[in-house]
């Protein structure tokens, strides 16, 4: 059977300039190759030694240069099958998604639901792509019961973005039961591609307290370490914080609603000093409270890896960071992205 091809001059030069070019795909040159050493009398082995081909990739085309010519020379795919209407499938998968799982289990996955209809999990996906659902994601909320909810809030964002003139707003809290961790094992610090390394386990030297009192207008804090938190101590840090402030001044704080807030005592020392105005957050929504922000902070800094020798070794770290911090303080920028959303009684706070 004769192999050979016939080359006119322009299919030639057509051809060495594929297989030569630097810009031509390689798949491309490839081919023409082929053509090319079948038009100098190589025989189908010889082709494919050299260019480490099969012999059925020789045989497609050199059929398809003889039938088209040059025009022959490009893929064609072979495209997919039309996708059928599936609506059916994804209004089975988007109701068994709302569905419990029967194995006990709280959510579904991909393979997990895919075996249990019968279908591929990539399908699954992709419904769950399409209407945007993730089952393996949780947001968690929490919602006011207090019925003066907006009243409330409102008075206390009032402080936040238009503050009376001449007076002082804080956010006071306490920060309770804080651990003086101690661990038995040496705490082995990080080194490339190694992260820092603790021990599982540890000793509790005991607890305490951290009071704190934001400024919003500076980012200050003030702070103060007990070994309680009742209301004689909540008492004795509104006196730290109306000590700090020039007399008489007028000072607003920000407060939740635990019940050492609303004692006696402090009702007595609201009587004493006029210029002290408490404001309560709804309940349920200490959120509201600007304090919370730098206490999350603090425990991500000093807290949660610190490792502490006793109770007097953590107060110490816990005062000497807020010296630190109150050197270069940073407000909280509070605004309304949207003023035309009223507050509602609902606020959900979402995390995963």
């Amino acid at each position: 059977m004769d192999y050979a091809i016939a080359l006119t001059q322009a299919e030639r030069a057509e051809l060495n300039r594929r297989a030569t070019g630097r810009s031509i795909r390689a798949e491309d040159a490839r081919r023409a190759r082929v053509i090319l050493l079948l038009a100098d009398g190589d025989t189908w082995d010889e082709v494919c030694r050299r260019l480490e081909c099969s012999r059925g990739f020789v045989n497609t085309w050199r059929r398809r240069f003889l039938a088209e010519r040059l025009s022959g020379m490009h893929s064609r795919h072979l495209g997919r099958s039309p996708v059928r209407a599936m609506a059916k499938l994804e209004a089975r998968i988007l109701e068994a998604t709302r569905q419990a799982p029967p194995d006990g289990s709280t959510h579904w996955s991909t393979r997990k639901l895919g075996a249990y209809l019968g279908v591929s999990h990539m399908r699954v996906k992709r419904v769950w792509a399409k209407h945007r659902l993730k089952p393996h994601r949780l947001e968690r909320y929490m919602a006011s019961n207090d019925p003066d909810f907006e009243s409330k809030a409102a008075d206390i964002i009032g402080l936040y973005l238009n503050p009376p003139d001449h007076a002082a707003v804080f956010c006071v809290d306490e920060k309770t039961a804080i651990q003086a961790l101690d661990r038995l094992d040496p705490v082995l610090p990080l080194s490339p591609g190694r992260a820092e390394r603790h021990g599982f386990e540890y000793y509790r030297h005991g607890t305490l307290s951290l009071y704190a009192g934001f400024d919003t207008r500076t980012g200050t804090v003030l702070g103060k370490t007990t070994e309680r938190h009742t209301s004689a101590e909540f008492v004795a840090f509104l006196t730290d914080l109306v000590a700090h402030q020039p007399a008489d001044q007028e000072i607003h704080v920000i407060a939740d609603n635990l019940s050492a807030h609303k004692t006696k005592l402090v009702d007595e020392f609201l009587a004493a000093h006029p210029n002290v105005h408490m404001h309560f957050t709804p309940t349920y929504s200490s959120w509201l409270n600007q304090v919370e922000l730098w206490f999350a902070k603090i425990e991500r800094d000093v807290i949660a890896r610190g490792v502490f020798t006793s109770v007097n070794d953590l107060s110490k770290k816990l005062m000497r960071y807020i010296r630190k911090y109150n050197k270069a303080p940073k407000t909280v920028k509070w605004k309304y992205h949207d003023v035309s959303r009223r507050i509602g009684p609902q606020i959900a706070v979402t995390g995963n």
